[in-house]
């Protein structure tokens, strides 16, 4: 079959993975209702779009696995974790 090398493949200029994963966790957190919406200044809970947020934070963990430095897994691992933690928490007191 054909042979697929693996090539290093550059970055984007200014950016890095840990403003990809705050990106991503900042719609959650809003969601969660754990920060204000910046249009109303209002806290809001949106379980199911925070869900969806998640699950696509999981996804971006599952895709870049080997690609990812030590720190940058950490941090994906340990956002997941906290952002699961306070999913589990709001639903548990929305129910």
């Amino acid at each position: 079959g054909p042979k697929f090398e693996r090539r290093p493949v550059d970055e984007p200029e200014g950016v890095d993975f840990t403003m990809l994963i705050n990106a991503m966790a900042q719609p959650a957190l809003l969601y969660l209702g754990e920060i204000p919406h910046p249009a109303t200044g209002q806290a809001t809970l949106d379980l199911e779009g925070a869900r969806i947020q998640i699950d696509m934070l999981d996804l971006l963990r599952v895709k870049s696995r080997g690609n990812l430095t030590p720190q940058e897994e950490g941090l994906l691992e340990s956002v997941l974790y906290q952002l699961r933690m306070r999913y589990v928490a709001r639903s548990g007191s929305a129910g």
